[in-house]
């Protein structure tokens, strides 16, 4: 399948500082490509560049094989933007809202009508659509937002941190008009510091810091980068001198209490896993050891991303 979008080499500096370091990727139609990093990792510059609103020093932005330009806005016509700043006008409805983001899309007359009446079915927001936008919740404003940046069935939408700070209601709603968007053939680059949300909606995604990419695969091949761990928490704050737990396991000191930690690369090979785990509790059982508590740490984007990027604060 072609690629809908291509970010080849993208390269955008601020002095000494490069934001972004020859970035490249591309997204197919109908795909959720997730787009991940912490702060300042440059998402946010990469974002903007492929929406025109910043040049990129060097590199090329393909949108359905042509090269965009940021000269000339009809070459963004066919994008959607979500931002994470709510874009909408406090003093006008749900309603006015529409009609006038739908107009800059040079949509009008009847054709305005329903695609403001389909964008506030889609978001659930037809029994408020002549409420002010300042009464809502901030999941309605959210919802409200995304409604914006769809009705003129944008071939790409650009989504930046969609659902922060949004009740769960809300938030499953946004994601289930994300996978509407997609089975329509829409395009998606889905920015979030939600791990568990990536994972549930994106097939690929990229992982950026200072500007360059460490990670661009499948979230299934991604997964494979990080093992399944098994964690057991013992009674005591060592383990007896001499005790051998074999060669995959470690003990660890968490405050007062000892940690055995033991990780497969393959999780799937139940098999190997009960063993180690049975002949751990053996040996502990054997020494007079008791376990407060055991628990598994599955392969999940949010420890990938601490691996790749580091667990250091970010401002």
């Amino acid at each position: 399948m072609a690629s809908l979008l291509e970010v080849d080499n993208l390269v955008k500096k601020y002095g000494d500082l490069t934001a972004v370091d020859r970035l490249s990727f591309d997204v197919e139609p109908g795909e959720a490509f997730g787009l991940l990093g912490p702060n300042g990792a440059g998402k946010s510059t990469t974002m903007m560049m492929i929406c025109g609103l910043l040049a990129a020093d060097s590199g090329e932005i393909r949108l359905e094989g042509r090269r965009l330009d940021r000269t000339r806005p009809e070459s963004r016509q066919r994008m959607g933007v979500v931002p994470q700043d709510l874009a909408l006008y406090p003093d006008l409805t749900a309603r006015e809202n529409l009609m006038f983001f739908a107009s800059l899309y040079h949509l009008s007359g009847s054709q305005l009508r329903k695609k403001v009446d389909e964008a506030l079915e889609r978001v659930g927001l037809t029994a408020r659509a002549d409420d002010f936008a300042e009464t809502f919740s901030g999941g309605m404003k959210r919802r409200l937002n995304f409604a914006a940046a769809v009705m003129h069935d944008p071939v790409l939408l650009i989504l930046d941190e969609p659902t922060v700070g949004v009740d769960p209601q809300s938030r499953a709603h946004l994601i289930e008009c994300i996978r509407s968007l997609q089975r329509s053939g829409t395009a998606i680059i889905y920015a979030s510091h939600y791990m568990e949300e990536v994972q549930i909606v994106c097939t690929r995604a990229a992982i950026v810091d200072h500007g360059r990419l460490l990670a661009c695969d499948t979230i299934s091949q991604l997964l494979k980068q990080i093992p399944f761990e098994v964690e057991l928490r013992l009674g005591q704050s060592k383990v007896p001198q001499g005790m051998s737990l074999g060669t995959s396991a470690r003990v660890e000191q968490d405050g007062d209490e000892a940690v055995v930690r033991f990780s497969m690369q393959d999780q799937s090979c139940e098999t190997a896993l009960n063993r180690d785990v049975t002949n751990i509790l053996t040996t502990l059982e054997r020494h007079s050891v008791s376990v407060r508590s055991i628990r598994t740490h599955e392969p999940n984007l949010e420890r990938l991303f601490l691996k790749l990027t580091g667990q250091r604060l970010r401002d």
